[in-house]
């Protein structure tokens, strides 16, 4: 069987195999990918292609370069024994329990199943159990602190399930999927470590649980142990790596890795949605903005990922994309967080930021823990000069994901908004860190380094650096270290940036002050170092020029013809310059 049957014909079992435990999510992702795989020319209809019209397009113009695709034939992966079911055991019961699930009924559907004996039915309670205490968790977060608020509200399930699961698991008795959920379990209660073991031997036993993966790379801050676990060589372990890469920040191996995929799965909408994450995250928005049109054509009901969209829109400063995207998921799901975020970008970019917020709002309401929208209205608080507001939004984003090099950044921005140069440069340190190849966060540094409280000039030079090495493409850099050497004193080192800003500004046609600033100070400095014929070139040009920096060129070109004429040579007719 080639490696695209084998794969087609594990997702159809496995997709089966999660909807009978209620893991609906994990189901949908399975399937995502079964349809991601590329059918057999032979057996093209036009029903079945519909998906997959487009997406080539975008696989072929945004291949990440030098990277070899999985061959058609496969590669040498481990086979994983299909699990046996227990149909035949409780299967009455398991359906009346499955329909109460389904429901929402779960305290109903774990009474069903107390008697039963099967695995699936102790999967189904269990499950049913931790979902129930889940609810009520929730409900009083609501009840003592509003939606937005902080509570102490727990799962009080846990600890009962935490003590039957560990018992199955030590009888050898647990299945699977009874050990994702006594992984997810021993993670809520900070068990961190044997939740990686627990769910390392659920996704070795079962691949198909994508549930289970994430999780599993929700655990895994850090390379180290990344490379630690100890996972079987499944084609499934290659979509959790790709996704586990884009998390630590390693972009370019994420992107390698579902160009890997796209061998086997050339036409799944979740890859190309991966794909332009991460170059969302290397700032490669043009091409961000390609894939997301195709995906909108191939699945214009879509909403996941349509956020990140709108981010791009956002930056590019694209209001009529962005309003014909938020009018889209409006009519879609209005109540979905995404939808909310997007229309909050809109208003946002419209500049009507207390109806931003609004929206941000909303968006928590219907996902405490959706991250973006925290820092989104973290944003859009500093706009409005609400700090304290603001500093609140991004505490809660980062106590979310202390990765988020985006909130660090805010609170950076907030406390240098407050006047508290020591404590922005604490959390713009944390966010370089997090993301050193973004040269904005670099700039925000160095502009903090240069406060009036601090004055770290060197500190701050070394900031700008690294933000000239980032590719800069605010231009705001090389000026600043040009500025900073001169007032240093530094006037070689002065020249030398003054010179690469404005060669800069000529490649990009730009014009303004800083261009001015750079002919004075160069035509200034190569007069001093008595090179005459360079300073005449900066003078010239500043004779283009109406204010002040003309009468500067004229006094120097006067000075140089005055010399010229003392040492015989022929010097430049300032006399007859027009006025």
């Amino acid at each position: 069987m080639s490696s695209k049957e084998s794969c087609r014909s594990e997702l159809r079992i496995a997709i089966r195999q999660l909807n009978d435990r209620c893991l609906c999510s994990a189901s949908k992702w399975a399937a995502e990918q079964l349809t991601g795989i590329e059918q057999d020319p032979a057996k093209f209809t036009p029903s079945n292609t519909r998906f997959q019209r487009g997406s080539s397009s975008i696989q072929r113009r945004y291949r990440t370069k030098d990277i070899t695709t999985t061959p058609v034939s496969g590669v040498s992966y481990v086979t994983t024994p299909v699990m046996v079911e227990d149909d035949l055991v409780d299967g009455d019961f398991y359906l009346l329990a499955k329909s109460y699930f389904d429901c929402r009924e779960y305290k109903r559907a774990a009474h069903v199943l107390r008697d039963q004996t099967g695995r699936k039915s102790l999967f189904l309670r269990c499950y049913a159990l931790y979902m129930a205490g889940e609810k009520r968790k929730e409900e009083e977060m609501i009840e003592l602190e509003g939606p937005l608020g902080k509570s102490d509200a727990i799962n009080q399930e846990l600890v009962s399930l935490e003590r039957e699961l560990s018992t199955l698991r030590k009888n050898g008795t647990i299945d699977p999927f009874g050990l994702y959920l006594y992984g997810l379990v021993l993670k809520q209660k900070g068990s961190e470590s044997l939740s990686r073991t627990v769910l390392e031997e659920s996704v070795n036993n079962y691949p198909w649980n994508w549930n289970a993966w994430s999780e599993l790379q929700s655990l895994c801050t850090t390379i180290d142990i990344l490379n630690s676990l100890n996972l079987n060589n499944h084609w499934m372990k290659d979509f959790f790596l790709a996704s586990a890469y884009q998390e630590l920040r390693m972009h370019n191996e994420s992107l390698a890795k579902y160009q890997y995929l796209q061998g086997i799965f050339g036409y799944s909408n979740y890859i190309q949605a991966q794909v332009a994450k991460a170059q969302y995250s290397l700032r490669e928005f043009d091409q961000v903005e390609a894939i997301f049109e195709e995906l909108l054509r191939n699945d214009p009901y879509r909403v996941d990922d349509m956020d990140m969209y709108s981010n791009v829109l956002y930056a590019k400063e694209s209001a009529s994309a962005l309003s014909h995207l938020a009018h889209r998921v409006f009519m879609t799901d209005k109540y979905r967080p995404e939808s909310c975020c997007i229309i909050g970008n809109y208003y946002s970019l419209k500049g009507m930021h207390e109806k931003s917020v609004v929206y941000f709002r909303r968006a928590l309401k219907l996902n405490k823990n959706y991250l973006s929208a925290w820092t989104l209205m973290g944003h859009e608080f500093v706009e409005m000069k609400n700090t304290p507001a603001a500093v609140d939004a991004y505490r809660r984003a980062v106590d979310i994901d202390p990765c988020d090099y985006r909130a660090w950044y805010g609170l950076g921005q907030a406390y240098e908004m407050m006047g508290m140069p020591f404590y922005a440069l604490h959390y713009f340190r944390k966010s370089v860190f997090l993301q050193p190849n973004d040269s904005r966060l670099w700039i925000a540094m160095g502009q903090c380094y240069e406060t009036e409280q601090l004055r770290m000039l060197d500190d701050a030079i070394k900031c700008y650096k690294r933000a000239a090495d980032c590719n800069d493409g605010e231009a705001i850099a090389l000026h600043q270290l040009a500025k900073l050497h001169s007032d240093l004193g530094r006037l070689d080192e002065a020249a030398f940036y003054y010179k690469k800003d404005l060669e800069r500004m000529e490649d990009e046609d730009r014009e303004g002050p800083n261009m001015v600033e750079a002919l004075v100070y160069l035509a200034t400095y190569c007069r001093g170092q008595k090179r005459d014929e360079e300073a005449e070139v900066y003078c010239t040009r500043l004779l283009d020029y109406t204010g002040p920096e003309r009468e500067t060129a004229k006094s120097l070109l006067r000075g140089m013809g005055m010399e010229s004429t003392q040492s015989g040579h022929p010097g430049m007719d300032i006399e007859h310059l027009p006025p």
